[in-house]
This record gives C-alpha cells, structure tokens and sequence, in this order.
C-alpha cells in the first residue's frame, strides 16, 4: 500500500519538484486523512446519541421547540456524511485530468456544510418568528430543560474535537462543521433558556431567544462561509508567505527572491517560488541549492507537502524572461482589450 501511495506521490510531483523524505510525506498525508474520518465519526456517533436521548424527551414532553432541536440536531450528525465522503475522495491518486489530485473535494463539501448552516439560521429565524405570532405550551419543563443541557453538551464536545482535529490537519471544511456544531450547541442552549422563562410566566421568552440564536448562527455563518470562500479563491494567511519568503531567503546561494505564491488543496500546502542566484553556477549547482530551498520550506512550514522552485540567474535574469515576458504581457493586453468591450 506505502508502495503504491509512493509512486502516486513521484508521479504527482516528478520531473520538476526536488522531493525529500516523500515516504514520511505520504505517511503523514494518509494519518491526516484518517484523523479527519475519525472526527467525522466519533462526532457523527455523539451527535447521533444527543439526538436520540432528546427525542426520548420529545415524548415526555411534546414541546415543539425541542422536536426542532432535535430534529436539527439529527440533521447535522448527518453532515459528517459529504466530508467523509471528500476525505475518502481527497485520497485519491493524482491523474492526467486531475493533475493536482482530489483534494478540492473538500471546499466542496465545505460548501454543502455552508448551505446547511444557512438553512438551519433560516429555519430556526422561521420556527420563532411563527412562535412569537402564534404562542403554544410548553409541558413537563424540568425535562425539557434537561434536553436542552443534553444538546448543549453534545454539541460543544463534538465542536471543539471538530475544530481541534481540522486546525491540525489543516481542513478548512472540518472547522467550518465545528463552527456549526457550536452554534447547534447554542440552540439547544436556548431551549434551556426558554424553559425557565415560561417557568417564570414569559411566554415570549421562547420565540424572542429563538431569535437571538438565529441571529448568532448568522454570525456563525458568515465565518465559515469566510473560510471556505478564502480556500475556493485560494488565499492564504500572509504571514506563511512572509515565512516562506524569510526561508527562501536565509538560503545559503539564494541572492534575492522573486514570487513567492502557496495554495491549499485540501488540508495540503503547495508552493511556487522563484529565487536569484548566481549567473555562473552550473546547472548541477543551480539545481542543488533550489532543491536545498525546498527542503528548507518543508521543514518551516506546517503542512506545506511539495514546492516547485525555479532558479533564475543574476545579473541578467531579466534578459532570461524576456521571450516570456512577451506573451504574459500579450495576454495581459488581450484579457484587457477582452474587458473594454
């Protein structure tokens, strides 16, 4: 199996990127993946659990507010299904089509999450908006309150392992479910709320927090839709390129840098780089020190799986680009000409 992901890894990034410990790279592409399904279904059996102790209590008590807590809660055990789904497509091999691998899958998925963030705002902003014209009774209160702790609990040890496990690995998507998870946290919360309140004889208690919580959710989404939009358009935090730049830098034969461009596939981190050296160097001695400042971006920077460096010569790395210069500025005014009309 190491074997076939070995090859897979060389076919990806041959004949251009200086490669260096790829077995422990492959490794450790391969634990990330399975700490992130390891999330999804250690959350997924929680979530499920909180959600059948609550519909236990929907019985006792008939509340309206707690079926849709519960309902809700059902609703986002299910959500660990796609991105499980994408970490088992993320570890698919690269091919000619798919050069840079599966990876994407998981903004994909980070979409879909997205989306269920925006319909369960929309539901819960509905279901106490029609509370708050329409109020109904609220029976057995002790347990209803009790179902509510339960959901809370639930949620928010499924949000921290969630966000936790997703920052280490680096999945975007895995920390947008966390984010969600605790927002559903603070839903069942609001459960606990609204029955003391109509303990105390407010019946407007209900609906009015409802309203509150849908405006956290909102809050909520706008973060993760925030990350996921900054994955899809690939950005990156800047201090990682300020990182990579110090590294390229600090590289023994490396005069000066020229662009210096990361992106995420995944929970991955590739780099593009562009470093000065001197003009006299042989091909070999070129090649060594660009390989020697991709061993060195690896080692610096977390998750970054493979950087392809090009080597230009100075003085006159200027001349070198010149054909080249020609067509990017050709295109540049084309895609202009393109906009005018």
């Amino acid at each position: 199996m190491s074997g076939q992901w070995m090859h897979r890894l060389q076919h990806v990034l041959a004949p251009h990127s200086h490669s260096h410990d790829t077995s422990s790279k492959v490794d450790t592409e391969l634990e990330t993946s399975r700490q992130g399904m390891r999330a999804l279904w250690i959350s997924l059996l929680v979530l499920a659990a909180t959600a059948v102790l609550q519909a236990v209590i929907v019985v006792f008590s008939g509340s309206v507010a707690l079926l849709s807590d519960t309902l809700h809660n059902f609703a986002d055990a299910l959500t660990a299904i796609p991105l499980g789904i994408a970490f088992l497509i993320g570890r698919r091999a690269a091919s000619r089509r798919y050069t840079y691998g599966y990876g994407r899958s998981e903004d994909l998925a980070g979409i879909l999450i997205v989306l269920v963030i925006t319909a369960s705002a929309l539901y819960a902003g509905y279901e106490a908006f029609r509370r708050l014209l329409s109020p109904q009774d609220v029976r057995h209160l002790w347990f209803v309150a009790a179902a509510g702790v339960i959901g809370f609990a639930g949620n928010e040890i499924v949000a921290r392992y969630r966000i936790g496990v997703g920052k280490r690995i680096g999945s975007a998507a895995l920390v947008a479910d966390g984010l969600h998870a605790r927002t559903d946290g603070f839903t069942s919360l609001a459960v606990l709320l609204s029955a003391g309140g109509v303990a105390l004889g407010w019946g407007w208690a209900d609906p009015v927090i409802g309203l509150l919580i849908t405006v956290a959710i909102l809050v909520v989404l706008k973060d993760a839709a925030r990350e996921v939009y900054r994955r899809l358009m690939d950005a990156v935090d800047p201090e990682l390129v300020d990182k990579a730049e110090q590294t390229l830098r600090e590289t023994k034969g490396v005069n000066d840098i020229g662009a210096v461009r990361l992106r995420w596939i995944g929970h991955q981190l590739r780099a593009e780089c562009e470093i000065i050296v001197d003009a006299d160097l042989t091909v070999a001695q070129g090649h060594a020190i660009a390989a020697d400042a991709e061993h060195r971006l690896i080692h610096a920077i977390p998750r970054l799986t493979a950087a392809l460096v090009h080597a230009d010569p100075h003085p006159g790395h200027r001349e070198a680009h010149r054909e080249l210069d020609h067509h990017r500025d050709h295109h540049h005014e084309k895609h202009d000409h393109g906009h005018s009309h």
